[in-house]
Parts: C-alpha cells; sequence; structure tokens
C-alpha cells in the first residue's frame, strides 16, 4: 500500500458553475480546504467572485485563477483582487499566463503580474505558479526552470508563499522525476500535482486534449486505460498508487489537485474509497 498519505490536503478546481455541486458535497469535504475557481471565457468577475464569497462561507479557502494576458488593465486587476480580499476573505491566487495569444493588456506574463507589487499591497499571502512536469509549448526546459525559479524568488521578496500547481497528467512516473528534479534545484516550496477525478474515458481524452496533456496508448496503459474502452470510467488510483508510493522525504511537501471531470460528488466519494483503501 502506498507509504505516502497523499488525499491528507487535497483541493479542487471547481467552476462557478459547479458551486451548487460543491454545496451539496461540502459536508464530505475536509474543512479549510483549498478550493481553485479557474477564469473561464465568458464569464464576468461579479460570478468569480460570488463563487469566491460562497466557497468562503462554506468554510473553504478560496483560491481565483488570475490569468495574466487577459487582464485588461491594472486598475481592473487591482479592483478585482481588492474585491475579492474584503467580500470572500481570499488571501490566495493562482497567477498563469493564460491561454490568451497576446496580451489584452499590460501583463505579458504571470512573472510581470507578480512583479507589480499589486497582490502583496492588496492582503494576498499566498501565490500558485505553474509547474511543467510534461515541458512546455514554447520554452525549452532551461528555461522553465529558470521562469520558475524566478517566479518563487520574486514572490518570496514581496513577503508571500510560493505553491506550485501542475496541470493534471496520467504517467506518475514523469511527475516524480520533474519532483526530484526540482528539489535537486533547490526549489523547496509545496507542490499540487494535478490529477484527474473519476470520469469516462472519452472525457479524460477530450480535456486531455484541450489541455494539451500528453495521452498517447503507452500512457493510458500505464494510467490503466485499455485503447479499446474508449467507452468505460477510468479512475485514478494506479495514477496515485505509483505517486504516492514512489514520494520520499525528497520530494518534499506534495499533495493532489483535483480536476472532478466526472463532477464533484463522484470525486469526493472516490476520495473517500481510496482513503478507506489505503
Amino acid at each position: 500500500m502506498p507509504k505516502h498519505n497523499i488525499t491528507a490536503g487535497y483541493s479542487l478546481e471547481v467552476s462557478t458553475k459547479a458551486v451548487p455541486a460543491l454545496t451539496a458535497a461540502a459536508a464530505r469535504i475536509t474543512p479549510g480546504a483549498t478550493i481553485f475557481i479557474p477564469y473561464l471565457a465568458g464569464e464576468d468577475n461579479a460570478v468569480r467572485l460570488a463563487a469566491a464569497a460562497t466557497v468562503r462561507e462554506l468554510g473553504f479557502e478560496p483560491m481565483l485563477h488570475v490569468p495574466a494576458r487577459r487582464i485588461v488593465s491594472l486598475a481592473e486587476l487591482e479592483s478585482f483582487i481588492s474585491r475579492a480580499v474584503e467580500e470572500a476573505g481570499v488571501t490566495r491566487c493562482f497567477v498563469i499566463a493564460g491561454d490568451s495569444p497576446s496580451p489584452k493588456g499590460p501583463f505579458a506574463d504571470s512573472t510581470s503580474l507578480i512583479e507589480a507589487g499589486l497582490l502583496e499591497r492588496s492582503g494576498i499571502h499566498l501565490v500558485g505558479v505553474a509547474g511543467h512536469p510534461e515541458g512546455h509549448p514554447v520554452m525549452s526546459e532551461s528555461q522553465r526552470w529558470q521562469v520558475l525559479e524566478r517566479k518563487c524568488t520574486s514572490i518570496e521578496n514581496r513577503g508571500m508563499t510560493p505553491l506550485i500547481v501542475t496541470q493534471f497528467g496520467f504517467d506518475a512516473d514523469v511527475v516524480l522525476t520533474w519532483l526530484a528534479a526540482l528539489r535537486e534545484r533547490g526549489i523547496v516550496h509545496p507542490v499540487r500535482v494535478g490529477v484527474p477525478g473519476p470520469a469516462g474515458v472519452a472525457v479524460l481524452a477530450r480535456y486531455a486534449a484541450m489541455c494539451g496533456v500528453n495521452a498517447s496508448a503507452s500512457i493510458w496503459s500505464k494510467y490503466g486505460i485499455s485503447i479499446g474502452k474508449l467507452f468505460g470510467t477510468a479512475g485514478p488510483d494506479r495514477f496515485v498508487d505509483r505517486l504516492a508510493s514512489g514520494l520520499g522525504e525528497a520530494h518534499g511537501e506534495v499533495n493532489l489537485h483535483i480536476f472532478p471531470f466526472g463532477g464533484i460528488a463522484q470525486s469526493v466519494e472516490w476520495v473517500e474509497k481510496y482513503r478507506a483503501r489505503s
């Protein structure tokens, strides 16, 4: 059995539309759990802030995505963050470049947004940044490490705490190799490893394609999925078993960040069953 209790401090990715499902499952989720609220096209800041307020009312920690390239102006960012702090008690955010091909405002990337100084002035205490175990479409390996180190150092120098969050993936060995390299470089901050909650295989394949996640036949097989059974469902048991069993003290603090593609209730139920089994 896995030696690392990796589900103890899991977090969840919850869209604004899924907040009612989160409310229904709230009693089964550890009080104070971190709930990431993604920044989705077609929604306005009022909807995002209302979701954050509900997450806070449920007894969880809201963590808003802040996509640098989608921010139109410094004034918009300042208004959004200050309202989040005042109205929902937000103290943490996840700063990403965003999927916009070109900046819509003053921020070309997540580094420039962090270094603008607005987050710490507004009352943000913890800043999440992206880690890339499977690589990055436009950065070399050395560039990825340089950028991650710079962001973490900048966050610390501004009196905040860095958190590294990865995209979901299907190959635990790739994640373990990346974690070892991360720690060897002296980057000691907590990591949340993205993992899909149980969902239909076709749903997982669709999200993988949308997010640029490697899902080749060999990786599907390692994850426990047969290419001939694309109409079935799959959970992350094999991935999490391998990840947890491979972790040691040298890997530092590692928790799961669950993307509940098959629904929040299904993901929470999976955690309960996994804990009982482990």
